[in-house]
């Protein structure tokens, strides 16, 4: 059988894509690591993949706002492609950056936005200051979301500057709320610091309808082994992180096409 066939876009800024393809590859994906000025040249097609991967960094330094560069981009120069992958059926998460990247770009909440008007964004945290810190989350049994399937809770870090989901009312109450920060209890909540950036409807991760398009602003990357928790050494951990699960699901989702 073929492996599932990943790629992880990378920009200039980009710095969480090792992490995201080491998971992915853990996972039993192939993973390649493209620059988007290969795609936007066609060096490399995105119809030679399953899979897209946005991963976290500050791309282009984030100097119009958060992924806002890339995020024209894909919208202007890769928008075709684009259409094309996700009618195809194909996978789209982004982390972070990567979520701000979706949504900028239009490819959050729905698709077919793209280079359209945009009615949600990601904005600076409440703080008024980077948070770098684990949360809890809790999944919505809910959603139509692929990569979250078969989890309830999950423990991961975030690392972000403007990580505060909004939305105008219409696509608050529309949106596919996929993970939501919550407190010790596993309730979703608006207090900081559980709620780190005072996302509204407590929004960590949103989803497409279709499932297929993950956006989140925690980076499950980097909680794949139980190793990477920070009480690892102190605690009775499984092998696998929290975040493991979330690419496995991707690739076997995949495999079952």
């Amino acid at each position: 059988m073929n492996k599932t066939r990943a790629l992880v876009l990378r920009a200039p800024g980009t710095n969480c894509d090792v992490e995201a393809a080491f998971a992915f590859e853990t996972a039993g994906a192939d993973v390649s690591m493209v620059h988007i000025g290969e795609l936007i040249r066609r060096d490399k097609e995105l119809k030679d993949y399953q899979i897209m991967v946005l991963p976290g960094g500050f791309t282009y330094g984030d100097d119009l706002g958060s992924g806002k560069v890339i995020a024209n981009e894909i919208s202007v120069k890769l928008g075709d492609d684009v259409k094309l992958f996700v009618e195809n059926g194909c996978l789209i998460i982004g982390i972070c950056n990567g979520f701000q990247i979706l949504v900028k770009s239009g490819l959050l909440p729905d698709p077919a936005a793209l280079n359209k008007i945009q009615k949600t964004t990601l904005t600076n945290n409440d703080s008024g200051k980077f948070e770098c810190r684990w949360v809890n989350l809790k999944v919505n049994p809910d959603s139509k979301c692929i990569f979250t399937r078969g989890i309830d809770k999950m423990y991961l870090p975030v690392a972000h500057g403007e990580g505060k989901f909004v939305a105008d009312k219409e696509a608050l109450n529309s949106v596919d709320m996929a993970v939501q920060y919550a407190d010790g209890n596993d309730v979703p909540t608006m207090s900081y610091p559980e709620n780190p950036n005072g996302s509204l409807n407590c929004i960590a991760g949103i989803c497409d309808s279709s499932g297929r398009i993950f956006g989140l602003m925690p980076h499950p990357e980097r909680f794949i082994s139980g190793s990477q928790h920070p009480r690892w050494t102190g605690e009775r951990l499984r092998e696998q992180g929290d975040g493991f699960k979330i690419f496995q699901n991707a690739v076997d989702w995949i495999k079952h096409l």
